[in-house]
């Protein structure tokens, strides 16, 4: 198991395991210095089908893997779903939480 710093995560680019552009991590968010989720500024495509929002939290657990790039499970994400409109930020993890640049493992 390789550790890394989430200061080394941010600005990683996202596909999904089908191998779409995603987009691009933008912060972390940590419960008791354990990666709870992600904050992904999406691309504008994706974006379409999330009703226009700018960014997605998901749950650590949608992530696949972590290295050159982010892969995160196309399956768990909501990217058919309804047409309202969304302004910010998605919000697929079950609560939010303080960002920080503690080391993770992962």
């Amino acid at each position: 198991m390789k550790i890394k710093k989430i200061t080394d995560v941010i600005g990683k680019k996202v596909f999904t395991d089908t191998g779409d552009y995603f987009g691009e991590i933008e912060e972390s968010n940590l419960i008791e210095n354990k990666v709870d989720s992600w904050r992904i500024k999406i691309s504008g495509s994706i974006g379409n089908f999330l009703g226009g929002a700018k960014g997605v939290i998901i749950p650590h657990q949608f992530v696949r893997a972590v290295g050159d790039i982010v892969i995160v499970s196309r399956a768990n994400l909501p990217l058919d779903e309804g047409e309202e409109t969304i302004e910010q930020t998605v919000d697929l993890s079950e609560e939010g939480s303080l960002s920080s640049e503690a080391p993770v493992s992962m």
